[in-house]
């Protein structure tokens, strides 16, 4: 009887700990999405349950231009990121300023959105339980748009500057994490509040 040696294979580059950054980033957004999971969860919950009008049919338009922007943002900051690490400045900053732009047109959207509501419908937080949780959940998401778009602008500035180098590839890299984190959380919150909940 012929024995097989066992063998195995060995790396050779030590293990390295994960960037400080990547890992803050993660925690964050982990700790973000339970805030989030909490304020959808309430937006379900007291779906329908208002006591009186308007209900979300009667003011709610699907907001489809704004949400193909915001998502098409991710593919933008992907493609930043890649021009980044690819030291190519022109293109980084390109398509960053595309990110911001597209990030910029959602926000308007949402301010015009919240506009229309307020002064043409008298649609406010303090309207009915719908209100209160509509402007809860889709305001919470505005915010960490308007937070992220501050954020990009920051570094694109810094990039049109030339203040941006390679050691700078995990910080952006983090943050676009965070942006990809936005824009997700936008999909379920469209489809939960503009779908489902019409």
């Amino acid at each position: 009887m012929t024995t097989i040696p066992f063998t195995y294979a060995v790396k050779d580059d030590p293990w390295v700990l994960p960037n400080r950054g990547t890992v803050g980033m993660l925690c964050l957004i982990l700790a973000e999405s339970a805030m989030f999971l909490i304020f959808i969860v309430a937006y379900i919950f007291y779906l329908g349950k208002s006591l009186s009008g308007p209900t979300p049919k009667e003011v709610l338009e699907l907001p489809i231009f704004d949400t193909i922007c915001l998502l098409s943002s991710s593919l933008t900051i992907h493609l930043s990121v890649k021009r980044f690490r690819k030291r190519s400045r022109r293109g980084f900053i390109g398509w960053l300023a595309a990110t911001v732009l597209l990030g910029s047109i959602f926000l308007l959207g949402t301010a015009k959105e919240w506009y229309d509501l307020i002064f043409r419908h008298d649609f406010t937080i303090h309207t009915s339980l719908f209100g209160a949780t509509f402007y809860s959940l889709v305001g919470l998401h505005a915010t960490h748009v308007a937070i992220g778009l501050l954020m990009l602008s920051i570094v694109l500035v810094l990039g049109l500057l030339g203040k941006v180098g390679d050691e700078q590839t995990h910080r952006f890299h983090a943050l676009s994490m965070y942006w990809h984190f936005v824009d997700a959380v936008w999909a379920v919150v469209f489809l939960v509040v503009y779908v489902i909940g019409r």
